[in-house]
């Protein structure tokens, strides 16, 4: 892919996450459906809510996605539950925090032990930093990178509200991390890295940051088939986690070539269901992506 494309899927992507952050009210019109967190409409590549926080499928009257007040807290329990999340983490976070913007639980992946130093690639509101922190306590750290400025601002502003003072936000693409080598205990990330047009860069730099012994905890859409043409090249199908998903076998072979071990990917099948109705006319986006937690370490 050539560079030009490369910044066309960063712009495409900042600009659509961007609303999001912008946007504290979010309602898609039920003849004319959207990207649950997006108001970009989508009903010429997907004829419903898409990825990345999809608005659960029961959901029929007008509603903000995204943590607002008509979006019911036993709704959104109950879909951040497929997704990992408990009722007390929905609680342990700030209001705004939770965007449902993920497809799984990388703070109950990654294990955390107080002290250690956690980063976030794609934090977002800061949802899973806001989890981290608790677990990692007052000796810990949380730093959290996003590239849309919206994003951080919107973070940042979550920090104030509850005076967190293990949690930081950066502005900084992924590829290219603002943190120095050997940081890193545990580097997370949620449904961010399909959205990367660069992932061996990801990979490298996240090598470069960990300790050594650290390790990495993602929970991130894989292709389980090779992508349509017509998929991987839709920005629109890219920023909703669909078009940028790479196989199995490449994201274990690029976690292998920036030098991980005791690499694990376990997709998740049961998510298929969730997936599926980001299409939910044709069905078809299960049939190409699943959700999986993806683990490696970096060596001694």
């Amino acid at each position: 892919m050539e560079t030009t494309d490369h910044e066309k899927i960063r712009e495409s992507v900042r600009n659509r996450y961007g609303k999001i952050a912008q946007s504290d009210r979010l309602t898609p019109e039920i003849n004319s459906p959207t990207s649950c967190c997006s108001t970009e409409p989508l009903q010429q590549v997907l004829p419903a809510a898409s990825c990345c926080g999809t608005q659960p499928p029961d959901l029929k009257h007008e509603s903000s996605c995204c943590g607002n007040d008509d979006f019911s807290i036993e709704k959104m329990a109950a879909y951040m539950g497929k997704l990992g999340y408990s009722k007390e983490d929905l609680a342990n976070v700030p209001d705004g925090a939770n965007m449902m913007l993920g497809c799984g639980n990388p703070v109950a992946l990654a294990s955390m032990k107080p002290g250690e130093t956690v980063v976030d690639l794609g934090s977002g509101g800061g949802f899973d930093c806001f989890l981290a922190a608790k677990e990692v306590g007052e000796t810990g750290r949380v730093i959290g990178v996003d590239m849309t400025p919206d994003m951080i601002s919107k973070a940042r502003k979550n920090v104030e509200k509850i005076q967190a003072k293990n949690v930081e936000f950066r502005l900084g693409e992924i590829e290219y991390l603002p943190i120095a080598d050997n940081t890193a205990d545990i580097i997370m990330s949620n449904c961010v890295i399909n959205l990367s047009p660069d992932k061996m860069s990801v990979y490298q730099d996240a090598f470069r940051v960990l300790k050594p012994g650290g390790r990495l905890a993602i929970s991130d859409v894989v292709a389980t088939a090779p992508l349509p043409d017509e998929v991987k090249s839709n920005l629109a199908l890219i920023g909703a986690c669909i078009g940028g998903a790479a196989t199995i076998e490449d994201t274990e072979e690029m976690l292998k070539q920036a030098g991980f071990t005791d690499i694990s990917i376990t997709p998740h099948d049961k998510s298929r269901e969730i997936i599926r109705e980001w299409d939910p006319k044709n069905k078809k986006a299960g049939d190409y992506v699943v959700s999986a937690n993806i683990a490696a370490k970096k060596p001694f």
